[in-house]
């Protein structure tokens, strides 16, 4: 049987000490060394077959070396980037990641959260929470918690979120200064941040141009799906026609809107204008060419996982409660002047 590659030999391979080959090989200690010892370290103990005992240091430490990542649908294109920014941290740290889908179900969430306590994690980003999460709130005393795109409202754990009132201000602007007065809106759930958040932007800015708030073209989607698009976006039609554009809090519901546009046969934006939010991955290949708002996904993820793994590697260290990353509007083919004679 091939003997285990120790830490030893590769201390004695090297010439070095065995706590400084120790320090080199975990990612939280190798900080006091130059990066040309490190280097050499690390490429010896990968040409001798060396391999850690994740087991055993585990023991010594009390730590697992991994982490829960939580997302509520992994169907939906917003999210890979943000665990592929949650990961290209983690893996440079030295940790490992569980994935788990809640399917945005509140008790599949509960369950699932308690997996990974079970398992023994070391933190957790949550990307599920929705604004008032009672289960969040009650473990983040026990283990450390990042939330990420989304937040829980007077929880103080900490969160790395879009600007999402900037987002939805901007876009009414674009659609003000295109000439639009009859803007009807498919707000988010109230039950998420990014809902609540936006729903509240988008009144604010009827009221800062002088506009009304018309509860006709004004309608809150359930979910953040097609489906509930193109519902929202029939209800509007149906109860005021004379709608020019259509702003919407996430472009899963502006794709259900044209849809429901199109099976109308008004044609987008020549008869409506009709706008999203979050730029998610291949929305700018549907036509015809989806203007929305643009958020940082890969980012919001980097940066959540930059914060949980200094609350990991030491408790006591301060962290905004808040992080708001800035958004920008992606102007496309979706938008156009209003069309009075539709």
């Amino acid at each position: 049987m091939k003997k285990n590659i120790t830490i030893k030999d590769v201390a004695k391979e090297t010439g070095v000490h065995v706590s400084t080959v120790s320090r080199a090989l975990s990612p939280n200690a190798r900080a006091s060394l130059s990066s040309e010892v490190v280097e050499r370290i690390k490429n010896k103990a990968a040409q001798m077959g060396y391999r850690p005992n994740l087991v055993a240091s585990g023991l010594r430490t009390n730590r697992t070396m991994t982490v829960g990542i939580v997302i509520p649908d992994i169907t939906n294109s917003l999210f890979p980037p943000i665990v592929r920014g949650v990961e290209s941290v983690l893996e440079e740290a030295g940790y490992a990641s569980i994935l788990v889908n809640t399917d945005g179900d509140g008790k599949r969430e509960e369950r699932l959260l308690d997996l990974l306590l079970e398992r023994g994690v070391d933190g957790i980003i949550d990307a599920a929470v929705t604004s008032q999460d009672k289960k969040v709130t009650s473990i983040y005393e026990r283990v450390p918690i990042i939330t990420a795109n989304r937040m829980v409202f007077g929880s103080g754990i900490p969160a790395v979120i879009n600007d999402d009132a900037a987002g939805i201000k901007k876009m009414f602007d674009l659609l003000v200064a295109k000439g639009h007065e009859n803007i009807g809106y498919i707000g988010g759930p109230e039950r998420l941040s990014t809902g609540e958040i936006r729903n509240r932007a988008f009144k604010e800015a009827v009221a800062i141009n002088d506009l009304e708030l018309n509860a006709k073209n004004t309608v809150f989607a359930n979910n953040y799906t097609e489906e509930d698009g193109l519902n929202c976006a029939d209800s509007i039609f149906s109860n005021s026609p004379n709608v020019t554009a259509i702003l919407c809090a996430n472009d899963r519901l502006a794709i259900g809107a044209i849809e429901a546009a199109n099976s109308r046969n008004l044609k987008c934006p020549d008869n409506v204008s009709i706008t999203g939010f979050n730029d998610t991955p291949m929305i700018d290949r549907i036509p015809p060419g989806l203007t929305t708002v643009r958020i940082l996904q890969f980012d919001v993820g980097r940066i959540a996982a930059e914060l949980l793994v200094k609350k990991m590697n030491d408790p006591s260290i301060p962290v905004p409660e808040k992080t708001i990353m800035p958004v920008t509007i992606v102007n496309r083919g979706s938008v156009s002047i209003p069309n009075t004679g539709n």
